[in-house]
């Protein structure tokens, strides 16, 4: 039996060479569920009926020379903000706590398409609105390293349940963060791919179920080495199905192969969003490494922009894409903070939006790679936001009561130009926490996010699996 923890790639081997049946493997991860999931509270509906059958179907193709995909046999949790047809899916929200979709997201359609066998959903925030995973019906998941910490959110649930072994990866989403922020405080990798690469029809942020396309958001795989990444992009890369008949994607391969062939730009600290002190210790550190192992990295060039107001400009685009799933209160505390948009306002951030971009492809013009902080904090303790703010009003306790929204900065910035960003993990601070970097490329460049990651990994080491985990 190969080790839970391992790469999604080392188990696809396992079972190729016939060490362990789907069958085997699928009993090994719920057991793995029920034995250590009890604290971190990851995984929050099991469905292991249609997964058996689905696995053993597998086995017997196997064993009579048939062709299976390339994700046959994995078991697999889904994020409960996507669509699973058979299985409970919620969004963290009680308007459907008694949903079970008769139809799959495409992306779901696509893994199970390839064999991923597919055994039950983890936790979300309502909505997918928060940098935290809790809600009314399921409770609060709990970040592997740090019971007292949250695990980062949306995809908190699928982030820890990758960092615990419970599946052989995950699918997240992320309008301002929410692959990102879960694979860095969880330890994890992430990736989110350019804005359009990966089909989002099947997304849950209002209760009907729909086939638009949210500005902004994304979905993306949250795995435990670089080499699962590229083989989830490879697989996930497809159209929304709207779009399937005129859709081709040829993403142009990586500027380089070697830590010493990329031109790279680290900017670890900004006025616009401070980096606390535990944080830039540790991406410090990490490009410290870097140059000492030959990459060639410019401490000082900046982008040609301005950063606080690129980023309230991408946080108003989040906020107008995510209106649909707001309550009333939630809505007029936007319009109270100046994030709630007209069409007309939309339209204007939108074409300031293109201004940016603009000002991000030059930039990218003689760079391929920037460094930058996904959060401005590591891991923090659970927040409980007064009723109806939706964050606006709240602070970060443990960091100086520091504002909450401080937390969408960097990754607004980045995510709101629709710039392709890998995140592996390079070091933990003093307190034992995990910190991931972002790894940023030029717009469709995902391939130089995931090779310049892939040096990170060389350098630094990768995912380590949390004391919880064994």
């Amino acid at each position: 039996m190969p080790d839970l923890t391992d790469s999604l790639v080392s188990l696809i081997a396992a079972l190729d060479d016939r060490q362990v049946s789907a069958r085997e493997l699928l009993a090994a991860h719920l057991d793995r569920v029920e034995r250590l999931d009890g604290e971190v509270n990851a995984v929050v509906t099991i469905a292991p009926e249609r997964a058996l059958a689905e696995a053993a179907a597998i086995d017997a193709t196997r064993a009579g020379g048939g062709a299976v995909g390339a994700l046959a046999g994995v078991p697999i949790t889904v994020k409960d903000a996507i669509a699973t047809a058979g299985i409970r899916s919620t969004g963290g929200a009680v308007e459907l706590a008694d949903h079970v979709p008769t139809v799959d997201a495409t992306v779901v359609e696509t893994v199970r398409r390839a064999g991923a066998v597919v055994f039950g959903k983890t936790n979300v925030p309502r909505w997918s609105g928060d940098y935290q995973t809790t809600n009314e019906m399921f409770g609060t998941t709990c970040n592997p390293w740090d019971l007292d910490r949250t695990p980062g959110g949306s995809s908190g649930g699928p982030a820890a349940a990758v960092a615990m072994g419970f599946t052989g990866f995950e699918i997240g989403t992320d309008i301002g963060g929410s692959v990102r922020v879960p694979s860095s405080f969880c330890g994890v990798y992430g990736h989110k791919p350019s804005f359009g690469v990966i089909p989002t029809h099947g997304y849950l942020d209002h209760p009907g179920f729909h086939r638009n396309v949210a500005d902004v958001n994304v979905f993306g795989p949250i795995a435990r080495s670089v080499d699962d990444l590229e083989l989830l992009m490879g697989v996930l890369g497809a159209p929304n199905p709207d779009d399937a008949v005129g859709w081709r994607l040829d993403l142009p391969p990586a500027a380089a192969r070697d830590v010493d062939g990329f031109r790279v730009v680290a900017w670890l600290d900004d006025g616009f969003c401070p980096v606390e002190p535990a944080v830039l210790d540790v991406l410090t550190a990490a490009v410290d490494a870097l140059e000492a192992a030959g990459a060639r990295i410019d401490r000082e060039r900046r982008p040609p922009l301005d950063p606080a107001s690129a980023s309230l400009t991408g946080l108003r685009l989040i906020s107008a894409a995510t209106d649909i799933s707001s309550t009333d209160a939630e809505v007029d505390a936007a319009i109270e903070g100046g994030y709630a948009l007209t069409h007309r306002s939309w339209d204007e951030m939108h074409r300031e939006r293109g201004a940016i971009r603009q000002r991000w492809a030059e930039f990218f013009a003689d760079v391929d790679i920037l460094l930058c902080p996904v959060t401005p904090v590591p891991p923090f303790r659970h927040v409980q936001a007064p009723e109806g703010s939706n964050w606006i009003h709240s602070t970060l306790a443990d960091h100086g009561d520091r504002p909450y929204g401080d937390l969408i900065g960097w990754s607004a910035l980045i995510g709101s130009a629709y710039l392709p960003a890998t995140v592996p993990p390079v070091g933990r601070t003093a307190d034992g926490l995990p910190i991931g970097v972002q790894v940023v490329a030029p717009y469709l460049h995902d391939r130089s996010a995931l090779a310049f990651a892939r040096c990170i990994t060389e350098v630094l080491g990768g995912y380590e699996p949390p004391p919880l985990a064994s």
